[in-house]
C-alpha cells in the first residue's frame, strides 16, 4: 500500500508561497539588486550631490549660481516645457495605436506591434541620426515641400525646438504604448458589450468603460515618457540647436568640456529635485481625483 504523497512531497522543498522564504534566503535574493542599485547608482549619484556642495568646500555657491543666472532657470524651464509637449504628443498619438493593438484580430496586431517594437529595438542614436537625414536642407521632408510647391526654398527644419520635440516624440512613443496595451488588452469585452446592449453609443461605452479602465496604463506611460523625456540627450543634441539646450545636454557639456563637476552636480540635483516634485504631485492628484474618474 502506498501512501498517497502530499502536495507539498510532489514538489519537494519547493516553497510554494513567497511567505515560505525566510529572513536570510530573501536577503540573499534580493542582494544582487541591493548591490547594482548601491553600486550602481546611489553611490555616484552621491558622491556628485556631495561634490556639488563640499567641493573644494563647504558652499551652496553652485545653486545660488543657478538661481542668479537667467540662463540656467531658462534651460530648466525649456526641458520640462518639452518633457511637457512631448509627453501630450505621446498620449494622443499611442492611445489610438495601443487600443489598435489591444482589440484588432490577427495579422493586422501583428503588423501594429512590428511598428511599434521595431523602432523600439532600433538604437537611439540610429534614429536621432534618420531624423537628421529627415529634416535636414536636402531631406525628404524639404524636397517634398518644394516639389508640392508649398514652398520654394527650402525651410529650416533642423536644430529647431519642434525637431527636438517630433524626434523625441517617435522615440519615445514606445513607451506610452506598451503600458496602455498591457491595461487595455485585460479590459473584458463583455463591458463593451454590456454598455452598448444599455444603450450606450460607441463614443460613450469607450468614455464610461474603457477609458476609465484604462488609466492606470496611462499614468505609467505618462510617467515613463515624462520622466525619460527630462533626462534625455542623444536626440536633443543631435537634432536641436544651442537655442534647445536641454539640462541633460547642459550637465553634459559641464562634466566632459568645462570639467566643473560639483557645478554639473547641482544642476543634476535640481533636476533631480524638481522631477521628484512633479512626480509626487502627479501621483497625490491622481489619489485624490481617483485616477480621474469620469461619471
Amino acid at each position: 500500500m502506498h501512501a498517497k504523497p502530499s502536495a507539498e512531497g510532489s514538489l519537494g522543498s519547493r516553497p510554494t508561497s513567497a511567505r515560505e522564504y525566510g529572513p536570510v534566503l530573501s536577503l540573499l535574493l534580493v542582494s544582487p539588486l541591493v548591490l547594482l542599485l548601491v553600486g550602481g547608482f546611489l553611490y555616484p549619484v552621491g558622491k556628485l550631490f556631495w561634490g556639488s556642495i563640499f567641493v573644494p568646500e563647504a558652499t551652496f555657491a553652485n545653486y545660488a549660481r543657478i538661481l542668479q543666472e537667467p540662463l540656467f532657470l531658462l534651460v530648466l524651464w525649456r526641458t520640462f516645457e518639452i518633457a511637457f509637449v512631448v509627453t501630450a504628443l505621446a498620449l494622443l498619438l499611442g492611445y489610438p495605436v495601443a487600443l489598435a493593438m489591444a482589440r484588432v484580430p490577427g495579422r493586422a496586431a501583428i503588423l501594429i506591434a512590428a511598428c511599434v517594437l521595431i523602432p523600439l529595438w532600433t538604437s537611439v542614436l540610429v534614429r536621432s541620426y534618420a531624423w537628421i537625414m529627415l529634416l535636414q536642407r536636402n531631406g525628404v521632408v524639404n524636397n517634398a515641400l518644394i516639389e508640392t510647391g508649398l514652398t520654394e526654398t527650402p525651410l529650416r527644419l533642423l536644430y529647431t525646438q519642434g525637431a527636438v520635440i517630433a524626434a523625441m516624440t517617435q522615440v519615445l512613443l514606445p513607451f506610452m504604448i506598451l503600458p496602455i496595451y498591457s491595461v487595455v488588452r485585460n479590459i473584458p469585452d463583455d463591458l463593451v458589450r454590456a454598455a452598448r446592449n444599455l444603450g450606450a453609443g460607441s463614443l460613450q461605452a469607450f468614455v464610461r468603460v474603457t477609458l476609465p479602465l484604462s488609466l492606470p496604463g496611462v499614468t505609467a506611460g505618462v510617467l515613463i515618457t515624462f520622466i525619460l523625456s527630462l533626462g534625455f540627450y542623444i536626440t536633443p543634441a543631435l537634432v536641436g540647436g544651442p537655442s534647445t539646450l536641454m539640462m541633460a545636454t547642459l550637465i553634459g557639456q559641464q562634466t566632459t568640456e568645462l570639467l566643473d563637476w560639483p557645478f554639473a552636480g547641482a544642476l543634476a540635483a535640481v533636476l533631480l529635485a524638481a522631477t521628484l516634485f512633479l512626480v509626487v504631485v502627479f501621483r497625490r492628484t491622481l489619489a485624490f481625483n481617483k485616477g480621474f474618474k469620469l461619471g
